[in-house]
């Protein structure tokens, strides 16, 4: 018994310790990739020149570019690439499904409707437009659980509800974009798509604090959904409230879906691949919620750097990157998981 104790604490400590260096390493190369994507640009400028810009020292053109053009694209593609990884990780964990993600479920769909519609029929833009993205995301969200919940949250009954909403926000998606006048619809598949061309300081403070908050909420819960990860029956024996702490995990990732998609549309597959490579990372056992957040910048300050600079004179939204290469592997999780069934 003893020495089964003193084995389990040293995995735990082992993969703390793991999970640990991973942050830190990936933590780097997020600084390495911020520090790529403020040397390159239409104006190219040499380290020294970017580091007096940051400390105020340089002259007036490139304090500009600097600071009120790529830094705030930076900083916004972080926030939104670690609250989609982290939305990501914390779907996955609770219902225990590996395609459950706002990408599959109908969070990011809905926010896609609210979006367009908002863009396209009202006009609205920077505080309104996120602010009726978050509530129209946590009401499509409320409607989804409703509609899941049998005697209790059922999470087959979740995964499906939500591809058949995501379905049926696709449909009126189409429909508004097509019926709508062209230059309209230019603005709102951009938003539709993904991109960070829009990235401001003012949008960026109010979605970075919210973030903030929510991550400092998923943290309160992070131990709760460690249990919870081991099963509704043994987490009920060890004093969990399953349903709650469900409910407020699935708040929490629908809100930091919310507040990501708000500034930079809803970005494909971001939050899918990033809770499956932090899972990979750690290996068995641990869910990887802060990893994942961190999965979810690089994947994104990479998506990014491609889709300015890979085509010369051409800019793409930053969600055809991570489309092209996230759809791929959502096939292959598919087929990995027919394989493993099969076997």
């Amino acid at each position: 018994m003893t020495r089964d104790l003193l084995s389990s604490s040293t995995i735990r400590r082992a993969r703390r310790r793991r999970s640990v260096l991973m942050v830190v390493g990936l933590g780097m190369l997020v600084v390495a990739l911020g520090a790529l994507s403020l040397l390159l640009g239409k104006a190219s400028l040499t380290p020294a020149e970017v580091v007096g810009a940051l400390v105020g020292q340089g002259d007036r053109m490139t304090g500009f570019v600097i600071g009120e053009l790529r830094l705030p694209r930076l900083l916004t593609a972080v926030v939104v690439g670690g609250c989609l990884g982290m939305a990501g990780a914390l779907f996955q964990a609770t219902l225990r499904n590996p395609l459950a993600s706002p990408d599959i479920i109908g969070v990011t769909a809905s926010a896609s409707v609210v979006g367009v519609l908002g863009i396209v029929s009202f006009g609205l833009s920077g505080y309104g437009l996120a602010l009726t993205v978050v509530l129209g995301s946590l009401l499509a969200a409320a409607v989804m659980y409703l509609l899941a919940w049998r005697d209790g949250l059922s999470v087959y009954r979740l995964v499906l509800v939500g591809i058949g909403i995501a379905a049926i926000c696709a449909g009126i998606v189409s429909f508004v974009l097509s019926r709508s006048d062209i230059r309209d619809a230019q603005l709102g598949l951009v938003w539709v798509t993904g991109s960070l061309n829009n990235s401001s300081w003012d949008a960026l403070i109010p979605v970075g604090v919210s973030a903030a908050v929510i991550m400092a909420l998923v943290a309160v819960l992070r131990r709760a959904l460690s249990v919870l990860e081991l099963g509704d029956d043994t987490a009920a024996g060890l004093g969990v409230p399953i349903e709650r702490t469900r409910l407020a995990v699935i708040v929490c990732a629908v809100a930091l879906t919310a507040v990501a998609v708000s500034i930079s549309g809803p970005v494909a597959f971001v939050a899918l691949a990033s809770g499956q490579i932090a899972r990979r990372m750690l290996g068995r056992g641990g869910a990887g919620i802060v990893l994942s957040g961190f999965v979810g910048a690089v994947v994104l300050l990479a998506s990014d750097l491609v889709a300015q600079f890979a085509w010369p004179s051409l800019t793409f939204p930053t969600g055809v990157v991570t489309g092209l290469v996230g759809a791929p592997f959502l096939i292959w999780l598919l087929v990995r998981g027919r394989t493993r069934s099969e076997g």
